[in-house]
């Protein structure tokens, strides 16, 4: 009756997705998840401008989703496409004094490179490493506040109260996270929602993080195999001696046969692909098999961050 329940939300110009998870973060149990179609103009993503564009409509088939799930509590986790932010490495020169002194120089270092005002952004930054030269190596999230505050009051006006807010690659990520920790030096490639996610990793710290907006490419496109390909030769230049211990792919599943062969022929590893139903145990309200799971995948990651 007290068992703690964790919800997760991923909004996406196609539709809405919950999942409600029980259990804990090593063992977490599926007890329900529900997805609803959004009306084509209802989210445009943007990385400037507020992405929800009719107002009632959205909040209608977020609160539809809700009651199906037979849960109360209204306290979640929201995930949201790549698209609407950015996600970079950065190295900066010496040590901070404080949190505040850091997003100034984060800010400053990138004023002149990004796609929107750096200075009415919502940052967030976390220290991966310390190098031999006395730099610091940061994985640094930027988005905008009209965006993200957007998302904030509608949620609140619908009832909800997003306690955490993430972008998808990092709860694709999260999902396998039991697994991934395990590999120290590998490679993650992830095609979700046409968003295509490459992240390597040394000793477990992110070396390199690209994501590549490919919506409306089909995995026949050529330009999917160039994508990744030129992701991994990017790398090779900085690191020449680098090889691939261990590569992974997250896939829809009507494609991952294909997806990780050009991984395979890419990387010259053989990929494992990763499933959702490996991670999570369904109960019997909840779907058990990866075509009807996979969708769900970032909400299930967003929802552990809260087990």
């Amino acid at each position: 009756m007290f068992q703690r329940k964790s919800l997760g939300l991923e909004i996406s110009p196609t539709g809405v997705a919950f999942a409600l998870l029980g259990g804990t973060a090593a063992s977490p149990r599926l007890e329900r998840a529900c997805y609803r179609a959004l009306v084509p103009g209802t989210v445009r993503l943007s990385l400037r401008e507020a992405n929800i564009l009719d107002l009632p409509a959205f909040v209608a088939r977020l609160k539809d989703a809700h009651n199906t799930l037979l849960y109360r509590g209204t306290h979640l986790a929201l995930t949201l496409p790549d698209a609407v932010g950015r996600i970079l490495l950065l190295d900066v020169e010496g040590r901070f004094k404080s949190r505040g002194e850091a997003l100034d120089i984060i800010r400053w270092k990138l004023k002149k490179s990004m796609p929107f005002d750096i200075s009415d952004s919502h940052l967030d930054y976390q220290q991966l490493r310390l190098r031999e030269n006395g730099d610091m190596a940061l994985l640094v999230t930027l988005v905008s506040r009209t965006v993200i505050g957007q998302y904030e009051e509608v949620l609140c006006e619908a009832g909800f109260t997003p306690a955490r807010i993430d972008l998808n690659i990092f709860n694709l990520y999260r999902t396998f996270e039991r697994l991934l920790t395990s590999r120290e030096d590998m490679a993650l490639v992830s095609f979700f929602d046409g968003m295509l996610g490459v992240m390597i990793f040394s000793e477990g710290v992110p070396e390199f993080v690209r994501i590549k907006d490919l919506s409306g490419v089909t995995l026949v496109d050529g330009r999917v195999y160039m994508e990744i390909d030129s992701s991994f030769l990017v790398y090779r230049e900085r690191l020449p001696e680098w090889l691939p211990r261990h590569v992974a792919c997250i896939a829809p599943p009507d494609m991952a046969r294909d997806f990780c062969g050009m991984v395979a022929e890419i990387t010259g590893v053989e990929p494992v692909l990763l499933e959702t139903k490996s991670m999570v145990t369904p109960s019997d309200s909840a779907p058990a098999d990866q075509k009807t799971l996979f969708p769900f995948t970032p909400a299930i990651g967003a929802a552990l961050r809260s087990l």
